[in-house]
């Protein structure tokens, strides 16, 4: 069980559980991992203790349900399973401006607030556009085979390739 201890997993094993999860997600529940759903859910969940039903009548709420199930679940277990291993491991910390952060833009906690904010609001729009995020696509959707996700998984690829360019090519 030292495994669990250790800060980084091979990635041959994480990927090697990720199709075993993919696997017993398909044949128990019959439906693919995905996780951008539920923050929707939830922005939907949200709106509702302001609104009340008046939200349910939306359209995409009504196709996607306000409701707890199996994928808002996941996404729990996603967080939860995240701190049990950063405690796990040791390597636990809280952080509000990360030293490449600081290296790159300097050390004010608002800047970066804002920026992880900014890049959240257009990774949740940029899921929902494509019908799906990384997990959804790239993992459930490539295993499908679905030309969307390919596509998808390729473009999550380059995306990352040019904004990790960017961030590097500004700190040196």
């Amino acid at each position: 069980m030292d495994f669990l201890t250790q800060t980084r997993w091979s990635p041959y094993a994480v990927g090697i559980g990720i199709g075993i999860l993919s696997w017993l997600s398909f044949l128990i529940s019959r439906h693919p991992i995905a996780c951008s759903t539920t923050f929707a859910k939830i922005s939907g969940m949200i709106e509702r203790l302001f609104r009340g039903d008046k939200v349910a009548a939306k359209p995409y709420y009504q196709k996607i349900k306000l409701v707890v199930d199996w994928q808002y679940m996941l996404v729990v277990g996603i967080v939860i399973g995240s701190f049990i291993s950063a405690l796990l491991s040791g390597d636990f910390q809280w952080q509000w401006v990360p030293p490449i952060w600081d290296a790159s833009f300097g050390g004010g906690v608002i800047p970066r607030v804002v920026v992880a904010l900014i890049g959240g609001v257009f990774i949740g729009f940029g899921a929902r556009w494509a019908d799906g995020c990384t997990s959804g696509h790239g993992i459930s959707g490539t295993l499908q085979l679905a030309v969307s996700s390919w596509i998808s998984a390729l473009c999550f690829f380059i995306g990352g390739i040019l904004a990790a360019h960017v961030i590097y090519r500004a700190i040196g």
